[in-house]
């Protein structure tokens, strides 16, 4: 029996799973937010232990630090979205701040700085990243994980 020209068109089925949550915008929160993304990830079957976990984990700490230190208004919350699916992991993370925008790609600090490295970190374990404003106010970091096969 020979498919019909639509059943021959039509796409694989895919499944894309998010989580999204708002945290506080202190440390805490973002350890928290660190620690529930790697949760939520195992929950979807990648284990704590994969390097897909783990470069995810590395990711959203970074991203979520430098929401709670650069991107913090007081009382404002800031959000991380995870989204799963079949080959990229993308992972956003929503700040108050608009008006302070990163460059991409990231730059390197003065060799004896104590910090600015993050976004290096970010730009070597994604297979790209970038900056967006966010309506009504604010911007989105997001980056984009390689699913391994």
């Amino acid at each position: 029996m020979t498919p019909t020209s639509a059943e021959r068109t039509l796409p694989a089925p895919v499944t894309v799973r998010v989580f999204s949550e708002r945290f506080r915008s202190t440390p805490r929160g973002a350890r928290l937010a660190r620690s529930l993304a790697v949760h939520q990830l195992r929950t979807w079957g990648i284990a704590p232990d994969t390097d897909l976990s783990h470069d995810a984990a590395l990711v959203i700490a970074e991203l979520t630090a430098n929401a709670v230190t650069h991107g913090r208004l007081p009382g404002r919350d800031f959000a991380l979205t995870l989204t799963l699916g079949p080959d990229t992991l993308r992972i956003e993370v929503c700040d108050t701040r608009g008006e302070r925008h990163r460059p991409t790609p990231a730059t390197a600090p003065p060799p004896l700085s104590e910090s600015g490295r993050g976004l290096l970190l970010v730009e070597s374990l994604t297979t790209h990243w970038e900056v967006h404003p966010r309506t009504p106010v604010g911007k989105t970091v997001t980056a984009h994980l390689r699913i391994p096969r």
